[in-house]
């Protein structure tokens, strides 16, 4: 076995290690179980690094001299290990990491350490912090497992694998509702998992393979056509859009993220709704082309809507986490705008603007959760003035607020202005039009971010905010660790966009060269 492919199987091997570890520790060991947790957690995200020296694959079509000819493979793994699995079943265990799933692995890596280092200061009732960490490991093995899976049956494995800890998390660490809250998660994530399988067993029964690899050549002939390719495309988008989640098949978010414990959020809105629309891209659109451009109108209206509704929902929110929760939906749907075009901007603007999101939401969350812990409410208007007694905390929430609403400079901007210019490149009547109403809901974003903050932190303080004091207003420690990182990529990110779309760029634009006529 070559280093390269130790390395990646150890990014799914030293959390699953680290669950273990923190799970098994005594009940009186418990911040040596976290500390420990998070050591895993760290030497995870270390692991990541290794990958960087053989630097992004080729950086534009230059690179590919027969690209016009002879349509490149989107999939172009950096590494990658393939063995048998259950070799009677046709069954591999393929993974690998390119341009399009390592900012994604970075970002599940980098966010599962911070989440686990600040359970160090702060666990929820009813405590064990252990388990919490160790939840959370697991989780990060499910959510890379999805990013590095190169066979469809192995990608569903991974797929269901965070069901169970996401549910534990959100159902005993939760709010007062939590467990209706766990219970629709489940409900909702089972649908689209059934979707799912039945997309998997579509497409494995008619290509006789689930090699991604395999299945996203242009050169391979494959027997999936005409309405096998589209009915495989119909199940995939619609349990991908169950999970990432896009209108209208989003109910289940905001209850979820209301009740759900800060970390639990942080990871939920980071990086789990990210296997939606990751696999929209590496599985429904580079398994079944021709089905996505046939379909590529009815996901553009459907994200224009998203990001319309979404936008109109969080002008009538009242409590914190759920207009966070909301704004999700609209970021998400110019992630879905951006793939529905089928141009290389197109799926550009849709990473950049999952990177971009995982980092900013991440970091609202955040500070939702520390704004939470300090006035035991999320109600708005209850939490006035917060400025006059907490303002570092007030100051971080408006420049996380202003990163999501898009302005330029900072990350949000990127993947909402791509997704934008990409509808006019499309060009025509229908997605012009989607353009413009794009536009005007990123317009809307920000008046519902600035009547948040007009809310929250400007005027009089209110009474739960009043009796804070100058000691409970200050950063805690837990909040300077957690937090520095992601006020700090924002801020790369926003000023250096090339920094995450340079490892994408190539497979971007075979990608679109392989869906184009």
């Amino acid at each position: 076995m070559s280093t390269d492919q130790g390395l990646l199987l150890a990014l799914l091997i030293v959390p699953a290690i680290g669950a273990l570890f923190a799970a098994g520790m005594p009940a009186r060991l418990d911040r040596a179980a976290k500390i420990g947790g998070t050591a895993f957690a760290a030497a995870t995200f270390g692991i990541v690094f290794a990958f960087l020296p053989g630097g992004p694959p080729p950086s534009s079509t230059s690179e590919f001299p027969t690209f016009r000819a002879i349509k490149a493979n989107p999939i172009a793994p950096w590494a990658e290990i393939d063995l048998p699995w259950a070799p009677d079943l046709s069954l591999r265990f393929h993974l690998g990491i390119d341009g399009v799933s390592y900012p994604l692995v970075a970002l599940t890596a980098g966010l599962t350490m911070l989440c686990c280092a600040y359970c160090l200061w702060r666990v929820p009732d009813p405590g064990r912090g252990r388990l919490l960490v160790a939840l959370l490991l697991v989780l990060e093995v499910g959510i890379i497992g999805v990013f590095l899976a190169l066979d469809l049956v192995l990608f569903f494995v991974f797929f269901e694998l965070v069901l169970l800890p996401m549910y534990a998390v959100i159902a005993v660490w939760g709010g007062p509702d939590r467990r209706r809250a766990a219970r629709k998660f489940v409900l909702y994530t089972l649908f689209g998992s059934v979707l799912l399988l039945v997309g998997v067993f579509t497409v494995v029964s008619a290509a006789g393979t689930g090699d991604l690899v395999a299945l996203s050549d242009p050169q391979s002939s494959t027997p999936m056509r005409g309405g096998v390719q589209l009915l495989a495309f119909v199940l995939f988008a619609a349990a991908f859009a169950v999970k990432s989640p896009l209108w209208p098949l989003h109910t289940w978010l905001p209850a979820a993220h209301t009740e759900a414990p800060t970390v639990g959020s942080v990871v939920l809105a980071g990086v789990l709704l990210k296997m939606g629309t990751y696999g929209l891209i590496r599985v429904a659109v580079g398994v079944a082309p021709e089905a996505a451009a046939r379909s590529a109108p009815v996901l553009g209206i459907l994200a224009t809507a998203a990001i319309i509704v979404g936008g109109l929902v969080c002008l009538a929110q009242t409590e914190l986490k759920r207009l966070i929760a909301y704004s999700s939906v609209g970021h998400m749907g110019f992630v879905l705008l951006g793939v529905a075009t089928l141009t290389a901007t197109g799926f550009q603007a849709a990473l950049i603007g999952n990177i971009a999101h995982g980092i900013v939401t991440g970091l609202l969350f955040f500070v939702a959760g520390g704004i939470k812990d300090r006035a035991h409410t999320g109600d708005l208007a209850q939490l006035g003035g917060l400025r006059e007694t907490a303002p570092a905390l007030s100051g971080i929430l408006a420049f996380a607020a202003i990163a999501s609403l898009g302005l330029p400079g900072l990350a949000g901007f990127w993947g909402e202005a791509f997704a934008v210019v990409a509808a006019f490149e499309r060009g025509g009547p229908l997605w012009t039009t989607l353009g413009v109403l794009a536009a005007v809901g990123a317009a809307l974003a920000a008046a519902y971010f600035l009547r948040l903050l007009r809310r929250v932190t400007h005027g009089a303080a209110s009474p739960p905010v009043a009796v804070l004091g100058a000691t409970a207003g200050r950063l805690r420690p837990g909040e300077l660790v957690a937090w520095s990182p992601l006020i700090a990529l924002t801020l790369a990110v926003g000023v250096a966009p090339v920094g995450v779309l340079a490892f994408s760029r190539a497979a971007a634009e075979a990608l679109a060269g392989v869906v184009s006529p």
